[in-house]
């Protein structure tokens, strides 16, 4: 058995529009960051701060993988919002899902500099898997590299969505005042 290790981290510092209403009261509502990272259609909310996330088949050596991951997201007091991975299946391959596990931490906070409001941010990704029979034969730092490149893609996402969607919907909230339809903003289309 050959098991791989692939890893892959992204940070945020990006600056917020102003708005009446401060952006920590937006983060308290840790759906809309939910949906605002993922396409709506590819997230279900299963509990107060639990969430399925379906994502895009990716292929990988000619597999054809299709990751759903169980997220907690839950916002702090501050507004700063905790996401963290609570279990993993591959659909696909029975093969790869037994044995293959997913971990995601993910941190995003407000903070003040120079009197302009950032948010910050960090994203760690790391999966391990054993390798079927096919891909084993492959050297191990090839598959390695892949799977890294992989995630980076994946995370390069997300950041994408965070940098662009996220504000979107920010100032749309702000600006009116009300929770407003995820289906008025137009979404990017991501690997997520």
């Amino acid at each position: 058995m050959q098991i791989v290790k692939f890893t892959a981290d992204r940070s945020v510092d990006i600056p917020v529009p102003q708005h009446s209403i401060p952006i920590q009261h937006y983060l308290r509502q840790p759906h809309r960051l939910v949906k605002s990272l993922v396409d709506p259609d590819r997230i279900k909310q299963i509990a107060d701060d639990e969430f399925c996330l379906t994502m895009r088949t990716l292929s990988f050596f000619g597999f054809e993988l299709q990751p759903t991951v169980y997220l907690r997201v839950w916002a702090e007091a501050d507004g700063t919002v905790q996401i963290v991975s609570t279990n993993c299946e591959i659909r696909g391959i029975d093969y790869i899902n037994e044995r293959f596990s997913l971990e995601l931490v993910g941190k995003l906070s407000p903070h003040q500099k120079q009197g302009q409001t950032y948010l910050s941010g960090r994203a760690d990704l790391e999966v391990q898997v054993v390798l079927p029979p096919p891909l084993s034969f492959t050297p191990k730092a090839i598959v390695e590299a892949a799977g890294n490149s992989l995630l980076k893609s994946i995370l390069s996402a997300f950041k994408q969505r965070l940098m662009h969607q996220l504000l979107a919907d920010y100032t749309l909230w702000a600006s009116t005042g009300v929770e407003s339809e995820y289906a008025q903003i137009p979404y990017l289309k991501s690997k997520a």
